[in-house]
């Protein structure tokens, strides 16, 4: 995936394959950037960073840049592998690691469930072994999982029967945990394909992307390889999970079609007005963009419960209890 002429290094970038939220509307990016103001507010700073994990082609970062309130200065940092593209904003920081010991709002949008893991699957005896794959695709049972996996496993994806399968995400919460750790103070925001303990499925979501279809999972490097993400596992204390759906609608995202009366006294905002609100369906809309989870873990902000939280923070195997979010974090969300 990341290796000479791998998928996310192609010229054409992650958007020549597939959408995401910031290919789908700058709806997105403006969100992005309220939630980043509210940041900054509750830093008390005029100037915070902006960290994108997972950066793409800065089309984040850019549409954050032009959406930010005036008086408001932004260190933005584009955390990728892939080279940085021509005509890029010049403030934009093109760097492969999140920077250390900034204070803002680190941002990783579908970036998790690209962190490699590795399959199990449970035998007709009851035994989870690693799924090897060949790189035509095909696959053979491998070891017995043991060790710090295995216990993984036991916590978070118990074993469901013969034939079930299960991704360790063991990798995905040390990766979350190590970006985290980067952030003095601010907010760090994870927003991904996700699912939690109690909902796991049982025969996994490993797939593939090429060209926007779905394909076979093919380790070839020509294809996005993508498995959905266990953000409860991921979760350190004091987080909290929602879906995007919720997520957006607090960060003033709404679906809502604008009063026909608009139309009439100004047809010109009314047209502007119906079509950001598509876009903003698209983005919020339940079985689609709606679905995707939101863990938002705050770091060195204090104690900012103002009621009874019924969110997920790490060990918890709760739900995703997005109703108590903006008393939990405070108002930032």
């Amino acid at each position: 995936m990341y290796g000479p002429d791998g998928f996310y290094l192609r010229p054409e970038g992650p958007a020549g394959h597939f959408r995401t939220s910031v290919h789908a509307s700058p709806l997105f990016a403006a969100a992005v950037a309220r939630l980043l103001a509210r940041t900054a507010e509750r830093l008390d700073r005029d100037e915070v960073a902006l960290v994108d994990v997972g950066a793409g082609r800065g089309e984040l970062l850019s549409g954050v840049l032009a959406a930010v309130p005036d008086g408001l200065a932004v260190r933005p940092y584009a955390v990728e592998r892939a080279p940085r593209p021509a005509g890029l904003d010049p403030r934009i920081e093109w760097c492969t690691e999140p920077p250390p010991g900034v204070s803002g709002l680190l941002f990783a949008n579908e970036w998790l469930d690209n962190v490699p893991v590795d399959i199990a699957e449970t035998g007709p005896d009851g035994v989870a072994r690693y799924v090897l794959v060949r790189p035509d695709g095909s696959e053979e049972p491998g070891a017995p999982v043991e060790g710090p996996d295995a216990e993984w496993l036991a916590r978070w994806w118990p074993p469901a029967g013969p034939g079930t399968r299960a991704e360790i995400g063991r990798p995905r919460d040390e990766a979350w945990a190590a970006a985290v750790a980067t952030l003095e103070r601010g907010l760090a925001v994870a927003v991904d394909y996700a699912h939690v303990r109690d909902a796991r499925p049982p025969f996994g979501t490993l797939t593939g992307f090429r060209a926007g279809r779905e394909v076979p999972p093919v380790p070839d490097g020509a294809r996005d390889l993508t498995a959905h993400v266990a953000l409860d596992a991921c979760a350190l204390p004091g987080a909290e999970l929602l879906d995007q759906r919720e997520a957006l609608h607090r960060l003033g995202v709404s679906g809502r079609r604008p009063p026909l009366s608009l139309a009439t006294t100004d047809p010109a905002a009314y047209v502007r007005a119906l079509a950001a609100a598509g876009e903003a369906a698209e983005l919020t809309a339940r079985g689609g963009l709606g679905d995707f989870g939101w863990l938002i873990q705050p770091v060195g902000l204090g104690s900012t419960s103002r009621g009874t939280s019924r969110g997920t923070s790490r060990g918890t195997g709760g739900g995703t209890g997005g109703e108590a979010i903006g008393e939990t974090i405070g108002g930032i969300i």
